[in-house]
């Protein structure tokens, strides 16, 4: 299956979802960036829901009864603070330079306890680790890793001076985790689709030691940080064990990550598990 027959297989996947969970979208305000030709958009209207619209590139929007406005996520997107209940990021995390950024601006548009979905190609999966492993590319064998001639998806001076960039940043679970974190957002629940038949014959000869590795850095970390509560720890340590150890994300061809907005990101600051320590001021 190629990247394009695969992106529009999960494409599916993701209507199927809102579809069989309509009733959480029905009446919602659903921002939905990128929106790109307007797939999920159209499915997201039909069941009902106030859907907002937003790409680099609206001209490629092509939805009856909807309109999709220019939006570059480094610059934020136009809408105040806490209107939406829904935000939609599908297959758009890994073209996005300033991941962190991104993340707390879905935070801003979100409201208190609103739900971010992202979807992304899964970095975390088995294939892709030995991929990096040998070639710092996604696809071992298939793809050069990224660069100036393949990772230019698209540019169109004519109608903006931005490239639309391909798999130049793609992310990984925990690196998708903690951004997320840091901007106010917790995982809620994770969602699976295709199993890469690749990570399937690489699991059971990777997977004891996956699960060794991890459990000692598990234990190790517990013992540092003695400033820290023991509790404390454990919360953080112990999601990010489980997440590497995970099976299903480990042999998945796609993270589907369902996000609510814990906390404004002005009170991210105050909620850190952490002891922070200052930089002495020279005199």
């Amino acid at each position: 299956m190629t990247h394009d027959e695969s992106a529009g297989y999960f494409k599916l996947f993701v209507n199927r979802f809102i579809t069989d969970h309509a009733q959480a979208f029905k009446g919602k305000h659903v921002v939905d960036m990128p929106a790109g030709t307007g797939v999920t958009s159209r499915v997201l209207h039909e069941i009902g829901a106030r859907v907002s619209a937003f790409d680099l590139f609206p001209e490629y929007f092509k939805v009856d009864g909807l309109t999709c406005q220019r939006a570059d996520i480094t610059h934020g997107i136009p809408l105040e603070d806490a209107s939406a209940d829904v935000v939609f990021c599908q297959e758009g995390i890994e073209h996005f330079s300033d991941q962190l950024r991104a993340l707390k601006e879905f935070n801003r548009v979100l409201r208190p306890g609103g739900k971010l979905y992202i979807t992304t190609p899964n970095y975390s999966n088995l294939r892709a680790k030995v991929s990096h492993l040998f070639a710092e590319t996604e696809r071992f064998g298939s793809m050069m890793p990224p660069n100036e001639m393949d990772s230019v998806w698209m540019v169109n001076t004519g109608i903006s001076k931005e490239f639309y960039l391909g798999h130049v940043f793609l992310i990984g679970i925990q690196k998708l985790r903690v951004l997320a974190k840091l901007s106010g957002l917790k995982i809620m629940a994770l969602h699976f689709e295709q199993i890469k038949p690749t990570s399937l014959l690489l699991f059971p000869f990777l997977y004891p030691f996956i699960v060794l590795f991890n459990v000692l850095a598990y234990w190790n970390s517990m013992r540092k940080k003695s400033d820290v509560s023991r509790e404390e720890k454990r919360e953080v340590y112990r999601e990010q064990l489980f997440l590497n150890i995970n099976p299903k994300i480990l042999v998945d061809g796609t993270l589907f990550v369902e996000f609510f907005k814990e906390c404004e990101y002005g009170d991210v600051a105050a909620r850190l598990r952490s002891v922070h320590k200052s930089f002495d001021v020279p005199t």
